[in-house]
Formats: structure tokens, C-alpha cells, sequence
């Protein structure tokens, strides 16, 4: 065989590649047209359609593997016993370093048995997904990282509400969701139920809170069982959930955001006491620790609202 090897022989070599290559991107060499493989080019066309399938494969791929660190680092704070947190919301009960890892266990164990004495004691809510279906898949995705956020939140209280999803069916798209985008999920220490509030607790027990309501929340009373509505706070259902509550002969309270918080001037002259649930249960979460509505509005109502609490009020 001569020094610089048979041209020949080179060119069956790199036409091989060149199909594997294509292989690997699941693409057919005859796709680029006649002697592709062997001229390793194609028409401009191809070409083109080459690059799009090649960038959409780096898409792909940087999405897996996004998702393989998730649960690599949700692994990793089950086993310090951070918990199932979910992606990005690291517990406080657990910070990182040496310390966090040590006292990771009785943390976790801490969390457990406040969740499990407010399931025994203390306030429950309820987040209603049967007016989840009226969502298109973009806010169903919203709805359920919003479920994962209130979560945390709850777990990392030192005084948790006992959490409930309710008219969680089977093969929904938010159950699909939920379950998709949360790690963890399935551990999550609350109720799961195709069944409604209606079936679970009686009526004078239960408080639908809506923005629409003209009775307005003075207290939180361990005893009642408080709903919120699992829709996001772009959708827009005008008293679509107050609509509801009336249907079902419930009792209405909306946040006190008027009674303790005042306008400001921006651009859009825009104010909205619509909130998302995670920020309505930061709201409860810190009233009920607190016992300050002030402390509680600015804890959950955004200056993007366009409220704020007065001069001189904490």
C-alpha cells in the first residue's frame, strides 16, 4: 500500500462516518439527496435542514441534561435530609456546608412532625383543581410549579397549614404536570384526592377565599378549612371561582389588601388583588405565624400589584 494510503479506501472511510454521523441524529443519508454519504454534502436545502435537526438535537440534549443535575441534586438533599423540596427551592432547614449535612436528619424529622401536628390540629387548605381544565398547558405548567412552591413554603414553616389537592384526577394534565415537573412528588407530606372538599368536610367548616368576595378574612381559625382556587393569576375567569363558591352555598373572604395596604401610581394605573396561590398562601402562611396583616400583605402582595403597605406601617 502506498505512504498516503488508497484514495479510495479513504473516501468508503469517510462516507462511513459521515452515516453514522447521520445516524446517530437519526436522519437517513439518502434524505440529503443522491451521493450525500460519499461527497459529505448535500444540497443547500439539506444542508439546512441538516443544521436545524443538529441544533435541535443541542436543545434536547441540554434539556436532559438540566434534568438529570435536578435529580441528581434532589437526591442529594433527600440524603441530607433536605426533603422533597422540589428543583430550586433548596430547604432552609437544611443549608449547605458541613453543618446542613449533620443536622440534615433531625431538620427533616423537625418538619415531619409539624406537618403531621397541623394535619392533627391545625388549619388545612385546599387547593380546588376542578377548574383546572379550564387552562391551557402553558398555565397548567405555572399551576404546577406554583403547587410546588407553596409546598416548600409550608414544609420549611415552623406553624404549616395541612395541605390538600383536591379533584386531583388521575391523567389529568395538571396531575401529569405536577408529577413532570416536581421531583419528588410523590413524597410531598399532604393529601392527594380525586374527591372534593364537599366530600371531605361540612359546609360551615369551609372558606372559599376569592379576590371577588365582598366579605373580607379578619382571622385564620385552625378549625375551618380555607380553599383556593387552583387557577393562575393570568387566566383570566372574571368571579369565575366566587361564581362557584356561591354554586356550592360556601362562605367567601378575600384578602384584607384594600383595609391595610394603599394604592401607588405607575404608568398602566394598574392594581390587582388577584394573586397567585403560592403568594395568597405566603400571605396565611405569615399571618398565621405573626398574627400581622401588615406583615403578612407585604410577604405575598407584589409592588407589581400595585399596593403597598403606608408610610410608617410594618
Amino acid at each position: 500500500m502506498a505512504e498516503g494510503g488508497c484514495p479510495r479506501a479513504e473516501a468508503e472511510a469517510e462516507a462511513a462516518v459521515a452515516c453514522e454521523a447521520l445516524r446517530l441524529l437519526r436522519i437517513e443519508p439518502s434524505a440529503l439527496g443522491p451521493g450525500a454519504g460519499a461527497a459529505g454534502g448535500a444540497a443547500r436545502g439539506s444542508r439546512n435542514a441538516l443544521r436545524k435537526r443538529r441544533r435541535w438535537e443541542r436543545v434536547l440534549a441540554a434539556k436532559r441534561r438540566k434534568r438529570r443535575l435536578e435529580r441528581e441534586r434532589s437526591r442529594a438533599r433527600r440524603a441530607g435530609g433536605g426533603g422533597p423540596a422540589g428543583p430550586g427551592l433548596p430547604s432552609p432547614l437544611c443549608p449547605p456546608g458541613p453543618a446542613g449535612r449533620g443536622g440534615g436528619r433531625a431538620a427533616a424529622a423537625l418538619a415531619k412532625e409539624r406537618l403531621l401536628e397541623a394535619r392533627a390540629a391545625g388549619p388545612r387548605l385546599c387547593v380546588d383543581l376542578g377548574v383546572a381544565h379550564r387552562m391551557s398547558l402553558k398555565e397548567t405548567s405555572r399551576l404546577a410549579s406554583q403547587i410546588r412552591r407553596l409546598y416548600g413554603a409550608n414544609r420549611r414553616a415552623e406553624k404549616p397549614f395541612w395541605l390538600c389537592l383536591t379533584e386531583f384526577a388521575v391523567g389529568s394534565l395538571i396531575y401529569e404536570e405536577c408529577f413532570r415537573m416536581n421531583d419528588g412528588f410523590s413524597n410531598y407530606l399532604m393529601d392527594m384526592t380525586q374527591e372534593s372538599y364537599l366530600d371531605l368536610f361540612p359546609l360551615d367548616k369551609i372558606v372559599y377565599l376569592t379576590p371577588d368576595s365582598e366579605n373580607v378574612l379578619e382571622d385564620i381559625d385552625p378549625n375551618k378549612v380555607y380553599v383556593l382556587g387552583g387557577l393562575v393569576d393570568e387566566s383570566i375567569h372574571k368571579k369565575l371561582t366566587l361564581q362557584r363558591a356561591r354554586e356550592q352555598s360556601l362562605h367567601t373572604a378575600r384578602l384584607p389588601i384594600r383595609e391595610y395596604m394603599v394604592k401607588t401610581s405607575n404608568a398602566k394605573n394598574y392594581h390587582s388583588e388577584t394573586l397567585a396561590i403560592n403568594q395568597v398562601f405566603d400571605v396565611l402562611l405569615t399571618y398565621y405565624g405573626t398574627r400581622s396583616w401588615p406583615a403578612a400583605l407585604s410577604a405575598g402582595v407584589s409592588s407589581g400589584k400595585g399596593y403597598m403597605l403606608p408610610d410608617g406601617v410594618k
